[in-house]
């Protein structure tokens, strides 16, 4: 796919998209490896098999995916906090 962008979200396990976040934070497979106490050939099956569900070609274009599908958040950037309550008039305090 051009760019290595995908028109359509991928169904990602949990420990994928762990993963993805960590692609994210800019760790390496073996940094990844090490924080999830698993073998970097199993990082990088993981990787392999996250860029062919993503229909993603390297690191950058997953990490771009990722953001557009909401999947990270990097920096306060594609962040969707929760709306606050609206208050109304009667919950105001009086001092």
């Amino acid at each position: 796919m051009a760019g290595g962008k995908s028109d359509i979200p991928a169904s990602l396990s949990d420990r994928e998209l762990q993963i993805i976040e960590l692609v994210s934070a800019g760790l390496t497979n073996q940094e990844i490896a090490q924080k999830l106490e698993i073998s970097k050939r199993t990082v990088d099956n993981h990787i392999s098999n996250i860029l062919q569900k993503t229909s993603t070609d390297n690191r950058v274009a997953l990490v771009r995916w990722a953001l557009q599908w909401g999947k990270v958040c990097l920096h306060d950037v594609n962040c969707c906090a929760l709306p606050l309550p609206p208050v109304s008039n009667n919950d105001e305090v009086l001092s």
